[in-house]
């Protein structure tokens, strides 16, 4: 689901996103519903997944043939020749980390985890207050205009119950060690952003299914309060809402279709009997879609019918219009969340492709004082594509620009010292020829440069990883088909 992220709209809903410096997000609406990508989230509200894809097939990706200053490391070869070093710009941007969300005003963070109101809240919570009050006014006429105090109380106790429910799949998630960004309450319910993929359907399906569990314990809880107070006054009006909407909210989210709880419950189901967790996303989302479709369509004709407590007569006119609009939001979010998860699925599906072995260019190590001139003919003799600036022992001090080389006119060459245009390493700045995948994508965005120096376990240098590669990379493994 990084990241990732999890919607559930007046519900709960869990998404899961990864992406080459990015993250995804699910909502879910009017309920919530669990669903993991790459960067999972969580919402309570129609819930959409992402999942992040792995991006690299090791034949088609830049020329790179990774090296070691020692003259016993073997070599990989290239199929296609790699163009000289100092050719050619170098094309192509570092996975950048993108600033942290806020996501509105901060209210606290409960188990460590931020949890933000969006300003899209503030805008529904008007609108329950409306329609809310209305209601009390048919019902408690005497509360006169303060029925909007106390429609405003149950938009506000509402949405806590909402974040109960995001609650749920957060503590589900940092249970089973994976990280959760943070929890945004907005327009249709609210966002778990988990960062990580469940790794067993059985997690998967747990960490969905809290949240619809959550709210169902809680519209018990408001039945059982229910009970002694007497019908017909403020206490059980409100009693009997938040216990309604709870029962809502839970229904509405284990509707098995993506990006919903309940789709990504029937993922996990599908997981588990194919062994493939692509076939599960697959599965789920095309539901979804249907879900969506049949939200667009049967929700304005339940209203019509009267089957939601309305007589025909009394559903016309803006009602029947507000009633479209509804339908279609919802539709819409459902539709698109359900999209995004098959999006972040092909994404993660490939994301293991990405190893920096395979990317890593050839280098040859240089001393500072190396005239540039000289440092590429030695890297174009060794058909290498890095320079390496090392001290009298061997040891890495800084990497050469690739897109300062290109910026030197050769017949200055000679006279440019190849410290000159050398970025000194940093810690970030090396990273070890194992990585692959998410791992690898989170190491170079924990640091964004535009190259790397490889090493080995052991310390030795095995080449340089240029961003750009990285980048290009990506991009041919999420064109191809899953």
């Amino acid at each position: 689901m990084d990241g990732t992220e999890t919607e559930t709209a007046a519900g709960g809903d869990t998404e899961t996103g990864t992406a080459a410096g990015g993250d995804t997000e699910t909502g879910t609406a009017a309920g919530g519903d669990t669903e993991t990508d790459t960067a999972q989230a969580r919402e309570s509200s129609p819930s959409a997944t992402t999942a992040a894809p792995s991006a690299t097939d090791p034949t088609s990706a830049a020329p790179t043939t990774p090296t070691d200053r020692h003259p016993h490391h073997p070599r990989a070869h290239t199929t296609t020749p790699a163009p000289a070093l100092g050719d050619r710009p170098a094309k192509g941007r570092p996975p950048q980390r993108p600033p942290e969300p806020r996501g509105g005003l901060l209210m606290g963070r409960p188990f460590g985890v931020p949890v933000y109101v969006a300003p899209s809240w503030f805008l529904v919570a008007a609108l329950i207050t409306w329609v809310f009050g209305g209601q009390l006014e048919r019902v408690l006429p005497e509360l006169g205009a303060a029925r909007y105090l106390v429609s405003l109380f149950f938009a506000v106790a509402f949405y806590a119950s909402v974040l109960v429910h995001e609650l749920a799949h957060t503590v589900a998630a940092l249970r089973f060690k994976l990280p959760v960004r943070r929890i945004q309450l907005q327009f249709f319910g609210g966002v778990s952003e988990i960062e990580k993929e469940a790794e067993t359907p059985g997690r998967e399906f747990w960490l969905a299914f809290v949240g619809p569990l959550l709210s169902l314990v809680l519209a018990g809880l408001f039945y059982l309060a229910l009970q002694p107070v007497e019908p017909g006054t403020v206490p059980g009006v409100l009693l009997a809402g938040l216990m309604i909407s709870n029962l809502i909210v839970a229904i509405f989210n284990l509707l098995p279709g993506l990006p919903l709880d309940g789709g990504r419950m029937l993922r996990a189901v599908v997981w588990k009997i194919t062994g493939k967790p692509m076939s599960g996303t697959v599965a789920a989302a095309w539901v979804g879609r249907a879900l969506a479709v049949s939200v667009l369509i049967g929700l304005p004709l339940l209203t019509q019918s009267g089957a939601l407590g309305e007589s025909a007569e009394d559903s016309v006119g803006m009602d029947t219009v507000l009633d479209a609009l509804l339908a279609a939001i919802l539709a819409a979010i459902i539709w698109t969340g359900a999209g995004n998860s098959l999006r972040m699925a092909r994404l993660r599906e490939h994301l293991p492709e990405l190893r920096a072995r395979t990317l890593t260019r050839r280098a040859v190590p240089v001393e500072s004082r190396t005239p540039l001139s000289e440092a590429l003919r030695r890297a174009n003799d060794a058909g290498a594509r890095a320079l390496v600036v090392v001290d009298a022992h061997g040891d890495p001090l800084a990497l050469v620009r690739e897109a300062a080389i290109v910026g030197v006119p050769e017949h200055r060459r000679p006279w440019v010292a190849v410290s000159d245009l050398a970025q000194d390493l940093t810690d970030g700045m090396r990273v070890s020829a194992e990585l692959a995948g998410e791992d690898l994508l989170d190491a170079l965005r924990a640091a964004p440069a535009t190259e790397y120096l490889v090493v080995e376990e052991t310390g030795e240098i095995y080449g340089v990883l240029s961003a750009a590669d990285v980048e290009r990379a990506f991009v041919k493994a999420m064109a191809r088909p899953s």
